[in-house]
């Protein structure tokens, strides 16, 4: 067994961690203030109150507020040349996963020549190291989803080819300084609480029946798996509830801590293809569609029975024999949250596109099939999306 804990990240974690930014020794003097396209950063005053933190640290920063969920590579390319044009020296990521995701690309393209897709590994990218280090980023996480604020990887979508791939890998794309307060989340809609909460909860789920899976990821996977049971349903049906938005909080960072140590399966891969044909389709939505029929097939193929065990006593329970029993707390939670009946119908999906999907996840995410603990192959993928087809 081996693996390696290099996470260079400080995180300053708790409500109202947001008023200690300005009294942080941050690495620049004038910031790409990054913001997503929507209202909620503004209307909730975040954004004016990261603001009044630059200023109160004594940096300069021009705001790019185009980051659309999924975000796309035309996207990260103008961010950059707007960082490149307003001499912006580190950038602050304030939102969500898509936000922190677009960061990573946007902080490599400031600094470095050519197209996004030169730097990418898998599918048509050209997989080149980036000569120069990106800028610095300071992650502000408003959502407890991604763990994107300790990790160095963001999910790109290129809209001219229907590519939607991992980017990132080296340490230098770790932000140097990440802010998770659950006081910025009170505000996430039930529905969307579900949908990120439930990617944290499958980053979790696959770093644990990864065949990467080492002591150190089954620490933090298991840990999160268990907050996440507990406290998902409280904070989608009170999202004032701010102990349960403190646990989801800590769950999803720790999540993050559980891709650094471990690695996400196949299933991220699936639906990297779905959300790359199909841009309005929430990450975490695609996931919780294609979830039961993904680890029912590993159940299935008994690929580690007493994983599979352990996750369902983790998620509430304790009297689990069967591998199949984390079937039914899946389903539990997935009708807790009242998520358990998406339809990929509802998203323009069509079952004659399966096959063109299972391809695209071979071939753009094709890494992350590595880490199954039993081979999927082409034809496995099609069964998936076939019975979880609504």
């Amino acid at each position: 067994m081996t693996f390696t804990v290099d996470v260079p990240t400080k995180v300053l974690f708790g409500a109202g961690q947001l008023n200690e930014l300005g009294k942080q020794s941050l690495p620049g003097k004038k910031a790409l203030l990054l913001i997503s396209n929507g209202k909620s950063t503004k209307a909730n005053g975040y954004l004016e109150r990261t603001e009044q933190q630059l200023s109160q640290a004594g940096v300069e920063y021009a705001i790019f507020a185009e980051i659309e969920p999924n975000p796309l590579k035309s996207t990260v390319m103008r961010g950059a040349a707007f960082a490149r044009e307003n001499g912006c020296d580190f950038i602050v990521a304030l939102g969500g996963g898509s936000v922190m995701d677009a960061s990573k690309a946007i902080a490599t393209m400031a600094t470095n020549d050519g197209d996004l897709w030169d730097y990418v590994g898998g599918g048509t990218g050209k997989g080149l190291p980036f000569p120069k280090a990106p800028l610095p980023i300071v992650a502000i996480t408003t959502t407890a989803g991604t763990g994107s604020e300790v990790d160095q990887w963001g999910v790109i979508t290129n809209e001219e080819t229907n590519e939607k791939i991992g980017f990132g890998g080296p340490d230098s794309l770790f932000p140097v300084l990440a802010i998770v307060d659950p006081e910025l989340m009170l505000t996430v809609p039930p529905q969307y609480t579900a949908y990120q909460g439930f990617d944290a909860l499958f980053h979790s789920l696959e770093v644990y029946i990864s065949k990467y899976a080492n002591l150190m990821s089954d620490m933090v996977a298991i840990t999160s798996i268990r907050h996440i049971a507990e406290s998902l349903p409280q904070a989608v049906n009170n999202g004032a509830d701010l102990q349960a938005r403190e646990k989801m909080a800590f769950a999803n960072t720790i999540s993050g801590y559980a891709m650094d140590f471990g690695s996400c399966t196949s299933e991220h891969s699936l639906e990297h293809a779905m959300s790359a044909y199909h841009q309005q389709l929430p990450h975490g939505a695609g996931l919780i569609m294609i979830s039961k029929a993904y680890f029912t097939h590993f159940v299935e193929a008994h690929a580690c029975d007493d994983r599979f065990i352990e996750m369902a006593k983790a998620m509430g329970m304790p009297e689990a024999k069967e591998p199949m029993d984390f079937i039914t707390a899946l389903a539990k939670l997935q009708e807790a949250c009242g998520v358990a009946e998406l339809k990929m119908s509802d998203y323009g999906i069509k079952p004659e596109e399966f096959v063109t999907l299972a391809r695209n996840a071979k071939e753009t995410m094709g890494g992350l099939f590595t880490a199954d603990s039993v081979p999927l192959s082409e034809e496995d993928c099609v069964k998936i999306y076939q019975q979880s087809y609504k």
